[in-house]
């Protein structure tokens, strides 16, 4: 307990600044021609402000072609400004869905990111063209190494060329950004950063952020403060642990014996408590506008936790932190 109250005390400070260093801009709300846009952070060491809450492309995959449509308009007419999408979500179904409904009218207005799972330079570079022709755009304003998932992974991903790839593509003015991502081994985003050290290729990471994270084989506390000290941008993903603080989904045939919501935690909560650690974003899957809007509600809402409200969500759930169940996508080293 000590160990961890230690480490929530050292974020305090960068955590303060989201609304002391203007990292927030929520004083002054932002609009354009849509509308009002939501509460902006700063991208890391970029000089771009992203909304603090971003669309997930990998639901806008999944579900059906109608509630994918519906997911992007209720993002853009509810101030979302940043959306997130790769190669590898439903076949790049994602991707293509994005360049019909998305792209042709709004591409001046929003963010955008996407990734290639690619282990080597042919690969990347063929998942670097397709996106791009999916998306019906000429540059991206973030491209990611995603799913990074063991610290040979990245020695490999290296080896073969992957960043030779990325930063020819950057020189070409195909990408703005290069950032990478992973979910499941904290210690292979260490050696990415170990790795690139001294070059500073990287402006953005992205990682699970959530009450759970900080007890069981954590991103939060291993790698945060390494990014923070670099000024990269933190994209915040499995705040809801892949919707497993939840009961049950049905499509996915799962069930929890003791979800964390309702039985510990709100929806508001758990996603408060991501906002109020220190990342630029929190990316959030919907399937459906109903979803999405009630997550840009809580955007609108939000006010910052203090210390001790995190420590006492976090005490809450530690108990079911230490099965390593709901984080079932974190896989420890052998």
């Amino acid at each position: 307990m000590t160990d961890r109250r230690t480490f929530i005390k050292s974020l305090a400070g960068a955590t303060a600044g989201l609304s002391l260093s203007g990292a927030v801009q929520a004083d002054k709300p932002e609009a354009d021609r849509l509308g009002e846009v939501l509460p902006k952070r700063k991208l890391g060491r970029t000089n771009e402000y992203v909304t603090m809450l971003g669309t997930g492309g990998y639901h806008v995959g999944w579900t059906t072609e109608r509630d994918a449509q519906e997911v992007i308009e209720a993002s853009l007419e509810g101030g979302v400004r940043f959306f997130d999408t790769a190669e590898s979500y439903a076949a790049g179904t994602s991707e293509t869905r994005y360049g019909k409904y998305l792209i042709p009218k709004y591409r001046d207005l929003i963010f955008l990111m996407s990734k290639s799972t690619g282990g080597d330079a042919k690969t990347v570079r063929e998942h670097l063209e397709g996106t791009l022709r999916r998306l019906n755009t000429d540059q991206l304003d973030l491209y990611q190494v995603h799913a990074i998932s063991t610290p040979e992974d990245v020695d490999s991903r290296i080896q073969l060329g992957v960043l030779d790839v990325l930063l020819k593509a950057k020189e070409e003015g195909k990408i703005k950004y290069l950032g990478f991502t992973g979910h499941q081994n904290p210690f292979a985003h260490a050696r990415m950063m170990e790795r690139t050290n001294k070059s500073d290729i990287f402006d953005t990471v992205l990682m699970p952020v959530n009450v759970l994270d900080q007890t069981y084989y954590s991103f939060t506390k291993n790698i945060m403060q390494k990014a923070l000290d670099r000024n990269m941008g933190i994209l915040a993903i499995k705040s809801l642990a892949d919707g497993r603080f939840f009961e049950k989904n049905k499509q996915a045939g799962w069930s929890t014996d003791d979800p964390l919501i309702p039985n510990y935690l709100s929806i508001k909560e758990a996603m408060y408590f991501v906002w109020s650690q220190p990342v630029s974003v929190l990316i959030s899957g919907n399937e459906n506008a109903t979803f999405m809007r009630e997550k840009i509600a809580l955007a609108r809402s939000f006010s910052l936790l203090t210390e001790e409200q995190k420590s006492i969500l976090t005490d809450k759930v530690k108990h079911i932190a230490l099965t390593g169940k709901v984080e079932y996508y974190k896989k420890k080293e052998a």
